[in-house]
């Protein structure tokens, strides 16, 4: 009779001590889910990571970085430093579109040209390859750049040890 005791109490130490455990298993999970609830709440319409900065493409239907395309300065500060006040290009493969990001705006638009070596139009704006690319609202130029990639460093380390 003393062995059938002991044994009911061994086991019923070892299960208590297993619920403990999934307890603290379970509240682990729930602070998991917790923490990929509030990431994908961060994510815009289109699943981009928004903190991070990347956006819808809609030429590339894809998410970038913002700042990854062509850079254009706008043109009353041509050797603007804060990306923040250009705007940036990004090209279809075909290069037959070229999706702008302006800054301040959410919403890129998405300019469209008829043949190579003409411009990208889309009502009263036109992207012009000229010495890089010119975009232009009505008659009035608004950013230009050199046609590279990124941001642009003005000072560099070369120049400061000249």
């Amino acid at each position: 009779m003393n062995r059938i005791i002991t044994l009911i109490l061994l086991l019923s130490f070892v299960s208590s001590c297993k619920l403990i455990d999934k307890e603290e298993e379970t509240d682990e999970v729930v602070k998991g889910t917790a923490t990929k609830d509030s990431v994908v709440h961060d994510k815009d319409e289109n699943g981009c990571l928004a903190s991070a900065g990347y956006v819808w493409s809609k030429v590339n239907r894809e998410c970038v970085k913002g700042f990854s395309g062509i850079q254009l300065n706008p043109i009353d500060k041509p050797d603007n430093e804060d990306e923040t006040l250009s705007a940036y290009v990004m090209f279809n493969e075909d290069a037959s579109q070229a999706e702008v990001f302006l800054p301040k705006d959410t919403a890129s638009i998405v300019l469209t040209r008829k043949a190579e070596g003409q411009p990208w139009i889309l009502n009263d704006w036109q992207l012009i390859p000229w010495k890089g690319y010119v975009l232009k609202k009505g008659n009035e130029n608004k950013y230009a750049g050199d046609g590279e990639m990124g941001q642009k460093s003005i000072n560099t380390d070369t120049e400061e040890q000249e």
